[in-house]
């Protein structure tokens, strides 16, 4: 490496970059620890959480929210399926989509889900002042919205 060239810990921001990324981690971890007893992983959890507040999305739209591609769609959902936890049924205006539905068994698995990672949520972030977590929020959002971007022109 060049004498010029700044390594990644040298930049000012890079403990900022780390500890986003550890917490971030953590907090998966935790999360998938805590979801154990109901069977089901983070990945579930974005989905069932996406199904719950707009049912009814298409798969293509669900994939989009959730920044993922169609492959991990297409192997999370018949799982999800074959535990009876959503359904898939045809848009009635258009039979090339597919929409989302939770059934009761997942509405119920969700809800108990929601319950604990606001837990988590409560227990990690309680001692953070309101004002400090919007500022996070707004910080993040202006970097997912930089790099969203970049994936936009990439594409």
């Amino acid at each position: 490496m060049n004498k010029n060239q700044s390594l990644p810990w040298d930049h000012p921001r890079f403990r900022s970059w780390i500890a986003v990324a550890r917490a971030c981690q953590l907090m998966q971890q935790s999360l998938a620890r805590s979801l154990v007893d109901l069977d089901i992983k983070p990945p579930h959890l974005d989905i069932l959480v996406n199904l719950y507040r707009f049912e009814g999305i298409s798969q293509q739209e669900l994939a989009r929210k959730l920044l993922v591609g169609r492959s991990n769609m297409s192997m999370l959902l018949p799982q999800m399926e074959t535990r009876r936890l959503i359904e898939r049924r045809g848009d009635e205006r258009d039979k090339r989509v597919l929409r989302l539905y939770l059934t009761d068994e997942g509405r119920k698995v969700t809800e108990a889900a929601m319950a604990i990672q606001t837990d988590l949520i409560e227990r990690t972030l309680s001692e953070e002042p309101i004002e400090q977590c919007m500022a996070t929020a707004t910080s993040m959002e202006r970097i997912i919205a930089v790099l969203l971007k970049e994936l936009r022109d990439d594409d």
